[in-house]
C-alpha cells in the first residue's frame, strides 16, 4: 500500500522542457515512475527523455487518458496557470514545485482543486515519494527506502536528512510527502495523517514542522481528540529564531506571539507526541515507538 501516490500513477510533466523539468523527468523515470507526456506551449512535437512532449495539458491527456497525476515545474508568473489546466484535465493528484507563488493566487488554485477533487501538495515542496514504486518530484531517491514509516514535513532539505537518517538506522517509509513552506499550501498535515491513519503499511509517522503559522497545533489537536491513533514523533525547525524574522521559508515566522517554537513543542508533548530536540534523534525514537 501507500498514501497518494502508488503503481498506477501516470504522470504528466508540465513545464518538460526547461532545465529543472528536464532533469527532474530524467531523475523520475529512472527511479520508475510512469511518466506518460509532457507539456510546454509551443513545444509540441518534441520528445525529452524519450517522453513526448504536447502544447496544452487537454492535448497530453487526449492522447493519454490514463494520466492521473502532474507534476509543475513552471516558473512562478504562469505556475497557476498550469494548476487550472491540470485540475481542468482531470488530475488527481498536482504537486506543484514552483516557488515564489504568491500568496493570493495560491488561495486560488487550492481552493479550485478542491472544490474540484484534485488534491495539491505544494506549492514550494520537494514532492511526495512511495519509495521502491514511484517519485512525482525533485527528492533523491537514495536517500529513502520501503518500510513501515510515514513522513510528512514542511521542510525540503529535513526530509532528505530524515529519510537517509531512519534508511541508516534500518528503517524504511511508507510514503514521503514534502508539503511545502508556503504560508498556504494544498495538503495540509492533518490532511496527509488522514491518508496515513488509513495505510496499512504505516506503522508510525514523523512530522517535520516549522516556526509560523498553526499546522502543528492542529496536528495535535487531531492526536489528542484521537483522530489520529498511529505512533508520531516530531521535529520542529526554528528553536533558536527571533520573532519577527521570517527563516528559511515564507511560512516560517512568528507573528503577534503565534507559531513559535514552543507552543507547538509543547501542543505535540500535550497530545502524547515524542519530539525530537535534533533530526539525528528521530530513529532511536522512531524505533522506541514502532
Amino acid at each position: 500500500m501507500a498514501v497518494l501516490l502508488d503503481e498506477n500513477a501516470r504522470v504528466i510533466v508540465q513545464g518538460i522542457t526547461g532545465r529543472e523539468g528536464s532533469f527532474h523527468t530524467k531523475l523520475m523515470l529512472e527511479y520508475g515512475t510512469k511518466i506518460v507526456a509532457g507539456v510546454t506551449p509551443g513545444k509540441g512535437g518534441m520528445e525529452v527523455h524519450g517522453v513526448p512532449v504536447y502544447d496544452t495539458m487537454k492535448e497530453a491527456v487526449e492522447a493519454h487518458p490514463e494520466a492521473n497525476t502532474s507534476i509543475i515545474f513552471v516558473p512562478a508568473r504562469f505556475a497557476p496557470d498550469a494548476v487550472y489546466e491540470a485540475v481542468d484535465a482531470g488530475m488527481k493528484l498536482v504537486v506543484v514545485i514552483t516557488e515564489h507563488i504568491p500568496v493570493h493566487e495560491t488561495m486560488k488554485f487550492v481552493n479550485y482543486a478542491k472544490q474540484k477533487g484534485t488534491i495539491i501538495i505544494g506549492p514550494n515542496c520537494p514532492g511526495i515519494i512511495t519509495p521502491g514504486v514511484a517519485k512525482v518530484g525533485i527528492m533523491p531517491g537514495s536517500t529513502f527506502t520501503p518500510g513501515p514509516v510515514g513522513i510528512v514535513s514542511r521542510s525540503g532539505t529535513l526530509t532528505y536528512e530524515i529519510g537517509y537518517a531512519l534508511t541508516k538506522a534500518g528503517i524504511g517509509q511508507s510514503t514521503v510527502i514534502g508539503i511545502g513552506g508556503d504560508p498556504i499550501v494544498g495538503l495540509t498535515f492533518t490532511e496527509a495523517m488522514e491518508y496515513f491513519e488509513k495505510d496499512p503499511q504505516t506503522k508510525a509517522l514523523v512530522l517535520v514542522g516549522e516556526i509560523g503559522g498553526d499546522m502543528e497545533e492542529r496536528a495535535a489537536k487531531m492526536i489528542e481528540e484521537g483522530k489520529f491513533t498511529k505512533p508520531v514523533v516530531a521535529f520542529i525547525a526554528g528553536r533558536t529564531a527571533p520573532p519577527g524574522k521570517r527563516m528559511g521559508h515564507a511560512g516560517a515566522i512568528i507573528m503577534m506571539g503565534t507559531g513559535t517554537y514552543q507552543g507547538k513543542v509543547e501542543a505535540l508533548r500535550k497530545a502524547g507526541v515524542k519530539v525530537a530536540e535534533t533530526p539525528f534523534q528521530i530513529p532511536s525514537l522512531v524505533k522506541e515507538v514502532l
